[in-house]
């Protein structure tokens, strides 16, 4: 009787129970019980249904599509094979007792010719043969084979190329005028997430397809002062350079050109736009002509924005106006923050480099410069970009006010927000910021963050001052350097080349 009276007890508390494991239900099923706070779920809750079907892109299609399009390039560079052995470091430990030995090694070396081989990729872009491919794939080349996916090969001249935005111009040497042709789209639409396919020759192992989406868009990478990558994880490996990256229409958008050697899912490609404009001129003339402007520019920070009474920190501040350059004719100064160029904003120091290298020479540019807290409207003629004219600059100017000097170092003044942002108490001399690996400095001598304080026993203030006594050395000569490595004083001497 007694277990029966138990029993009933028990019996009696089933729908209190019940009523815990029902609130449970409701609280994870995530509909609101009565009792529940209003404040209890603090997140947005996905709605229940059934999941939607994602369907992939029919890449087969489109390989079909392009594939015919896309073209292996087998380039080969005569050079003597003493030349081959030239630029390799002496070993740890070197000592001038070896120079005699191996200065008998290398002359008895044989001056007969060695061929250097290479491989990379390219697309046809006219049905009467003209490929687009990458500068560094033909540079130096003595000999060009374009292989077609049907294994049929010619060989091909270089029409025009372009080492700024590594672009190079080829043509099929053939009377043929049907070859197939890729349909260039536009690489401004292209939307971050949107599938792309990579078509090229991996590690010489012929056409190859990859797929993956566009992780980014206006990528720099210190490639050189036109960088605007297009960032991907479609695989792009070596052998992959100059082929294309291709949307969902079956249209290029990039060509693709440049990975990170330690990384895996990122690639980058020179958006089809920037080469469209370039096109017509590679054609005609071998060379693009690019306008000049003659200023030293820098970014422009939330604190100098503040400083100067710009509301937000955006343009290209000036630091440097080269005497008789177009900027000095019009009326430009240092410490003017250039926000415009022809009614388009300019956002930073390099979409105002890519802005005026779009421009030819001669051409007028309307220029919006912001000058104490007004905006005045200048208007300046472009002459044209040399190599010559940067070279006797003593630089190349670089994304955040660094320029590149004539021994592979990029430098920068020190400025109160450079102080803060590397720590360093440092008020005079030049910031080493980078070092060129293939720069006549890149033995290890000079690293980041060195301060030059000396050129050739004379004080260095500021980058005006390095500059101006880098530009008076000749090829050939040795510059002596006085750096300060923390608090430690060290000489070091370059050749300069």
């Amino acid at each position: 009787m007694k277990k029966m009276v138990r029993f009933r007890s028990r019996g009696r508390g089933i729908p209190s129970l019940v009523g815990c494991l029902a609130a449970a239900f409701v609280m994870i099923a995530g509909i609101p019980s009565p009792g529940m706070a209003e404040g209890g779920v603090f997140w947005k809750e996905g709605a229940a249904g059934s999941r939607s079907k994602l369907e992939l892109p029919a890449f087969s299609r489109l390989a079909k599509e392009v594939t015919p399009t896309v073209v292996n390039i087998r380039t080969t560079r005569r050079v003597a094979g003493r030349d081959t052995l030239r630029g390799i470091n002496p070993p740890p430990g070197y000592d001038e007792w070896f120079d005699d030995f191996f200065k008998k090694f290398f002359n008895n070396i044989p001056e007969n010719e060695l061929q250097q081989k290479s491989l990379g990729s390219g697309f046809i872009i006219s049905a009467d043969g003209y490929v687009l491919t990458n500068n560094h794939v033909i540079a130096g080349a003595d000999e060009i084979i374009v292989s077609l996916a049907d294994k049929e090969e010619f060989k091909a001249g270089v029409v025009g190329t372009d080492d700024k935005t590594d672009i190079a111009l080829i043509k099929i040497n053939s009377t043929r005028k049907d070859f197939p042709v890729a349909v260039l789209g536009n690489s401004d639409e292209l939307e971050i997430g949107e599938w792309v396919i990579a078509l090229g020759n991996p590690f010489g192992f012929g056409h190859t397809l990859t797929q993956g989406i566009v992780s980014a868009k206006s990528r720099v990478i210190g490639a050189g002062p036109y960088d605007n990558f297009i960032q991907t994880d479609a695989a792009i490996n070596p052998g992959n350079s100059g082929g294309p990256l291709i949307d969902m229409r079956g249209q290029v958008v990039g060509i693709n050109t440049a990975i990170v050697a330690s990384g895996q899912g990122i690639g980058f490609a020179t958006p089809i736009n920037m080469v469209k404009e370039i096109l017509p001129e590679l054609r005609e003339t071998g060379e693009v002509a690019r306008g000049w402007l003659g200023v030293s520019i820098q970014e422009v920070s939330p604190e100098i924005a503040r400083a100067v009474g710009l509301d937000e920190p955006k343009g290209a501040m000036v630091t440097t106006v080269y005497p008789g350059d177009p900027a000095e004719k019009a009326g430009i100064q240092p410490g003017d923050i250039i926000v415009g160029v022809n009614g388009k904003a300019v956002e930073d120091p390099r979409a105002l480099t890519r802005m005026i290298g779009s421009l030819k020479p001669g051409s007028k540019v309307d220029l919006s410069v912001f000058r104490d807290k007004k905006v005045l409207n200048l208007r300046a003629v472009l002459s044209k970009r040399t190599d010559e004219r940067v070279t006797k600059l003593g630089k190349k100017t670089t994304p955040g006010g660094g320029v590149r000097d004539r021994i592979g170092l990029v430098v920068t003044d020190i400025t109160p927000d450079v102080q803060r942002e590397h720590d360093i108490s440092e008020k005079e001399g030049v910031l080493v910021i980078d070092v060129d690996p293939k720069g006549p400095a890149s033995d290890g001598r000079i690293l980041k963050m060195d301060i030059i304080k000396e050129v050739d026993r004379k004080a260095v203030r500021n980058l005006d001052d390095y500059l101006k006594a880098l530009s008076s050395k000749k090829k050939g000569q040795a510059v002596l350097l006085l750096l300060m490595r923390g608090s430690s004083p060290l000489y070091v001497a370059v050749d300069i080349e």
